[in-house]
């Protein structure tokens, strides 16, 4: 099984990810990991990326949940997924492959981002990936409310999938 937290800057993803592989037994691959340095500079200068921008970096998550499909290995993988298209990308149709959507209020993910340190990506392209966004229909994915505590949101996750 592959699973798939997306969801905006703040929503929890590495988190809450890094929690639910642990709780699993699963594979924790983090997404933001594999932008080109091209990406991140962008990023970090405050330009949002496009779905250009995005596609090389998506076709890469979808080879790595390829792979692990393939040598049977359950992971975790974290990957904004903002698009219709590219969740279409990462395949997520497939009947292994579960999304989680992890979503909460503006205002709650802005002040989460307020507090982060350490990550390439400026608190001020929140309100970006909040236009870019193209919420999954209640078919395509598991929603969570992250304005929780974690072991509460890792609870609902494993009860649902």
């Amino acid at each position: 099984m592959i699973i798939i937290l997306m969801g905006v800057c703040g929503s929890g993803k590495s988190t809450v990810g890094r929690k639910l592989s642990e709780r699993l037994n699963f594979k924790f691959i983090e997404g933001d990991s594999f932008h080109s340095d091209e990406n991140i500079k962008k990023m970090s200068s405050g330009s949002p990326l496009t779905e250009s921008d995005r596609e090389p970096w998506l076709k890469t998550i979808r080879n790595e949940i390829d792979k692990n499909l393939s040598n049977d290995k359950n992971s975790v993988i974290t990957c904004s997924a903002l698009s219709k298209k590219s969740r279409e990308i990462l395949g997520i149709e497939r009947c292994e492959v579960k999304l989680i959507y992890l979503h909460a209020k503006y205002s709650v993910l802005a002040g989460r981002l307020g507090r982060r340190k350490n990550h390439f990506m400026p608190s001020g392209l929140l309100e970006s990936q909040f236009k870019a966004l193209e919420e999954p229909g209640e078919k395509e994915a598991i929603y969570v409310d992250v304005d929780r505590n974690v072991s509460k949101i890792i609870g609902q996750i494993i009860k649902e999938i």
